[in-house]
């Protein structure tokens, strides 16, 4: 038997060729990629609204408060200004982009979750090996306590307020919206690297700043980098920096980079080489500090070996 031939289609059932949509001229394609506007313009128009909005609240923030407040309550207002600066702008690029503010590295279901105290847990156990470090080569020391009595919690609860503040700012700005772009344009470690260069650069910025405590702060905002690729999330991230910071200028009443703050716990005392002892820095600009991260990062990565931030 023959088989039966194929019925034929009908004039109106013939595939019909869709054509290639023209290429985009040049000067559009340098803006607009796959998914829109490029990750790098992304990223420079963020930068863009944050830069002229700090710049307009630090105005008036200083027209609010003459520069006879003390030094506490400036500081505590100036990084007020910083973090509403850098949170807002990512709220506009959220609905620009059309994703949701959380996405950036800040998840609202792990608000002060286990990761955070985790994050805080190792920042006072990395700063405390630093120094345990610096004590037994000889230039660190410990000292006693000078304050007593309220004074103790008021400062004690102050700083964690400034400090948890400094942090969100902070890890918010380099690794929250501008790591998440940055990432969409050239992968994760190479915004990393960049990222974490950038973070060092500005701290030369801050009084009594060093090259070495410029470094030391890159290689921690390396070190964070991979805290948020291995949990998803900056939480720990943000727990580490703000005890970190908290156990510097408070609890072990040391310079951090390079500003000293009233209302200390205990008074120590360095003694031997600034490369050793930190210099005016503190203990962020001793050399010392480039092993402890090391010793983070090894052990960081054998407890948290999988890659949950995929963007």
């Amino acid at each position: 038997m023959q088989e039966a031939d194929s019925p034929s289609l009908l004039p109106d059932q013939q595939p019909v060729e869709i054509p290639a949509p023209p290429p985009r001229p040049f000067i559009v394609s340098v803006f607009l990629g796959p998914d829109g506007l490029r990750a790098g313009w992304r990223f420079a128009l963020y930068l863009g609204m944050f830069l002229l909005l700090s710049a307009v609240l630090g105005a008036l923030a200083k027209v609010a408060h003459p520069k006879t407040f003390p030094l506490m309550w400036r500081l505590l207002i100036g990084e007020c200004v910083a973090l509403t600066s850098a949170l807002i702008p990512a709220v506009v690029m959220g609905k620009i982009e059309g994703r949701r503010f959380f996405e950036y590295g800040l998840p609202l279901q792990s608000a002060f979750g286990r990761l955070f105290w985790a994050g805080a847990a190792w920042g006072l156990a990395g700063l405390t090996l630093l120094l345990g470090i610096m004590r037994g080569a000889g230039v660190f020391y410990f000292g006693h306590v000078v304050l007593h009595g309220p004074r103790v919690i008021k400062f004690a609860v102050f700083y964690v307020v400034l400090f948890l503040i400094v942090a969100f700012f902070e890890e918010f700005w380099v690794r929250g919206y501008s790591l998440f772009t940055l990432t969409k344009g050239m992968g994760f470690w190479p915004a990393a690297v960049l990222l974490s260069l950038a973070f060092g650069a500005i701290h030369l910025g801050n009084k009594n700043e060093a090259i070495t405590g410029a470094a030391a702060a890159a290689a921690i905002g390396f070190f964070l980098c991979l805290t948020l690729r291995r949990t998803g999330t900056l939480w720990f991230a943000v727990g580490f920096h703000a005890a970190w910071d908290w156990g510097e200028t408070y609890l072990y009443s040391v310079p951090d980079s390079g500003l000293s703050m009233p209302g200390q716990l205990t008074q120590p005392s360095f003694q031997g080489k600034d490369w050793l002892t930190g210099g005016s820095v503190g203990p962020e600009g001793s050399v010392f500090v480039f092993v402890v991260v090391a010793i983070l990062a090894l052990i960081f990565h054998r407890l948290y070996r999988e890659a949950k931030y995929l963007v």
